[in-house]
């Protein structure tokens, strides 16, 4: 009885350690508040900060401009910067194309695909929502 208590209580604390759809979509609104009260600019500063509030487990922020160039990334400072619209996921699908056409078509939106959870360093399918605002895109993702 004691094994079956202790296996529940790791397996609570495993979920808990990973971010909902509903806390997804609710950092991508977050975020467009920011930027209608602080500005493009500041609001990607917070978003690039590893540390800051737009980073929650494995939950984490994105933007891009609509050509595919990635102005804030939570979880990888390397990404910043860079023309990213022809990178691949590992099953060939030109992801951020495909997050574009998204947002370009509806506005709003879900994407699956697969990359590299920063909290388990493994390639893992995640759904990612996906909203534009004015000239950018904003995501943020779930890890399933």
């Amino acid at each position: 009885m004691v094994g079956v208590l202790i296996f529940g209580h790791f397996d609570s604390a495993f979920c808990a350690e990973k971010g909902t759809s509903e806390e997804a979509i609710a950092m991508v609104k977050k975020a467009i508040a920011e930027i209608k009260q602080k500005g493009l600019e500041t609001t990607i500063e917070e978003v690039n900060d590893r540390n800051g509030k737009f980073v929650d487990r494995d939950l984490y922020v994105m933007i891009y401009t609509m050509t595919g160039k990635n102005l804030a990334h939570g979880a990888n400072p390397r990404m910043v910067g860079k023309d990213l619209i022809d990178i691949k996921d590992q099953n060939g699908v030109y992801f951020i194309r495909e997050r574009l056409e998204i947002a370009k078509t509806k506005g709003t939106g879900w994407q699956d695909y697969s990359f590299v959870n920063p909290v388990s360093k493994k390639i893992e399918p995640k759904s990612l929502y996906i909203e534009k605002y004015g000239d950018v895109v904003i995501t943020c993702g779930v890890y399933k």
